[in-house]
Formats: C-alpha cells, sequence, structure tokens
C-alpha cells in the first residue's frame, strides 16, 4: 500500500530511546498514512524484540554488520513505499503535530529538498544545532558556546533564523540529519547520503548537494523535537564520536574545497585545541571537585582526543570500520 509519508530511524544501542521515539510517533502522528523503517545497526541490543512485541507494525531490518550513519539509511530507504521521507534519530521524541506540520510545509513549498525541525534539548532548551551554515575554516575555528551566544545571529554560523519571530518555513544553508525530511525524487537525483562519512557531516553534504541540484533547504520553526543528543555514539565526549567529528568535517572540507583547504582545516584546529587544552587544564588545577570540574575535566578529555588526532597522535576514528 503506497504510503504518504515513509519514516527512517537507524538504531545502535538505543533501544530504550527508540521504544520512547516510537510511543511519541504513533501518540502524536495523526491524518497522514505513515510506515516506519527501523534498521538495527549490528547492535543487537533486543531492538527486535522489543519492535515485534510493542510495535508489529514497524519494518524492523537486522542488519548483520554496522553500515554506519548513511550507508545504513541509504540502505533503509531502499524499503521505503512513499514519495516522501522522513530521517528521523531514534533517541528523537515527537511534540505534538510535529511531524505534519513538517510534511504539509514539505509538499506546500515546490522548490522544498529537504526540511528540519526546530530541535529541543531533554530539557526543553533550544539546539542550536538544528540550523547550521556549510563548514568553513572560519566558523569551525571560532566555535564555541561563549562565541555563539555573544552573536547569535552572526552570518558565521547561520543559524539567524532560530531566533527570529517566523511561523512560516525559512530557507537555511543546512539543518540537522537527526529530523530530516526529503523527496524520494530529490534523494534519488542526489545520490542519498554520501557513503564516504561513516557518521557526521553526512546531513551537511546532503544538503549542499540539494542545493547544488536546483533546490532548497527549510526550517519549520512549528515543528518541535526533543533531540537528546549523542546517545547513539556512546556518550559524550567519547574518543570515537569526538575524533569522528573532526574526521567527517576535514573529510568534507576536502571533499567540497579540496586537500590544501582541509588541511589548512586541520592545522587551525590544532591551534584551537592546543589553546583550549591549556586553559582547561588550569581551570582543572584551580577548581576544587564540583560539578565546575567534572566539566571542565569532561571538556578536556574532548580537546585532548581532538588535539591528538589533528598531530596524528592517536590514529583515525577508524572511519572504514563496518563491523
Amino acid at each position: 500500500m503506497q504510503r504518504e509519508l515513509s519514516i527512517i530511524i537507524i538504531n545502535w544501542n538505543s533501544v530504550d530511546y527508540l521504544r520512547k521515539c516510537l510511543k511519541s510517533i504513533f501518540l502524536n502522528t495523526h491524518d497522514i498514512e505513515f510506515e516506519i523503517i527501523v534498521l538495527d545497526n549490528a547492535s543487537y541490543d533486543g531492538c527486535g524484540e522489543v519492535i515485534t512485541s510493542e510495535f508489529p507494525d514497524v519494518h524492523f531490518v537486522q542488519s548483520m554488520q554496522n553500515l554506519g550513519f548513511a550507508r545504513g539509511n541509504n540502505f533503509a530507504a531502499s524499503f521505503a513505499r512513499s514519495n516522501v521521507l522522513l530521517f528521523l534519530n531514534p533517541d528523537t521524541e515527537i511534540n505534538g503535530p510535529a511531524i505534519k506540520s513538517l510534511y504539509h510545509s514539505y509538499i506546500s513549498i515546490s522548490d522544498a529538498g529537504a526540511m528540519g525541525a526546530r530541535l529541543l534539548n531533554s530539557d526543553g532548551s533550544l539546539q542550536t544545532s538544528c540550523v547550521q551554515a556549510f563548514p568553513s575554516i572560519s566558523n569551525q575555528f571560532f566555535d564555541a558556546d561563549l562565541v555563539r551566544k555573544l552573536f547569535p545571529k552572526a552570518r558565521l554560523w547561520g543559524m539567524a533564523p532560530l531566533f527570529c519571530e517566523v511561523c512560516t518555513p525559512v530557507e537555511v544553508e543546512a539543518i540537522s540529519g537527526a529530523c530530516l525530511m526529503t523527496g524520494r525524487e530529490v534523494f534519488q537525483k542526489v545520490g542519498g547520503f554520501s557513503e564516504e562519512y561513516f557518521m557526521y557531516y553526512e546531513d551537511i553534504d546532503y544538503c549542499l548537494k540539494v542545493g547544488r541540484a536546483g533546490w532548497k533547504n527549510y526550517f519549520v520553526p512549528t515543528a518541535a523535537v526533543t533531540h537528546h543528543g549523542g546517545k547513539s555514539s556512546g556518550g559524550d565526549y567519547s574518543r570515537f564520536s569526538t575524533v569522528m567529528m573532526a574526521e567527517s568535517g576535514w573529510r568534507f572540507l576536502r571533499k567540497q574545497r579540496g586537500l590544501a583547504y582541509a588541511n589548512m582545516f586541520r592545522a587551525c584546529l590544532a591551534i584551537s585545541a592546543a589553546s583550549r587544552f591549556l586553559l582547561l587544564a588550569l581551570a582543572c588545577a584551580f577548581t576544587s571537585s564540583g560539578p565546575l570540574n567534572l566539566q571542565a575535566r569532561a571538556a578536556l578529555r574532548k580537546w585532548t582526543y581532538i588535539l591528538s588526532w589533528c598531530l596524528r597522535l592517536g590514529g583515525s576514528a577508524n572511519v572504514d570500520t563496518r563491523e
């Protein structure tokens, strides 16, 4: 049976979040004929049994190997029967008619290629990464929470639409893959997600391809989705996810701007990481144990991982590992 929408979720060790995600979809999504496809990326965390017993209408696919985000989504999309696709992270929860709002916005805008929602953190605060500018050396080098808070509408970040009092879809450079709606025609024409990325930046790459193919990317402020964030990649500041983010950024810039530019990015990131490492090391040395000290130590580990990657001391993130 032809559905209006296919919702595609890639799971990796996120069964508890996946259960909440699926419940929120069925609870809040009405007046749309949709199907849900869940692919487990060889985590074998019991999600298959949960889906069979609690969500029998969901199409479950078990992958024998970890395909990564891009390759996994491309494979799962091959099972879709709808002309509109929604790629959704398992650690998300749908708030109210978010999916309906996304869907009707998408089909009503003729040049829409990809569409994203307003992502919220677990505490309800705004997750500013849901709208982004395409990466460059400058916006990656100066990327810091304090700078973003001081200059939230700066063109450097591309997130000004998040702070505009509008209710209609707004054109943006790129949207987060945590909740990304696109058309099957668009998806097929641009070749789906680029599989040279194991994880991270495949959504940015996709938005760039969409724009180059003649469509536009939109942010829908009325569609709110809670994104608990980072729970599918082993936790905050794990070595794998931290290094993967840096390496995927380097791969993106190498692909789009050439090897020389990508290596300049690596060098600038090394300078940024070294300076932050020194500041955080001092903060850890002069602060007593407590929440601030724990946050500083966690951030210190993050920048240690990044600095090691920049200097090639810690190897790669094994981005080609599929097992």
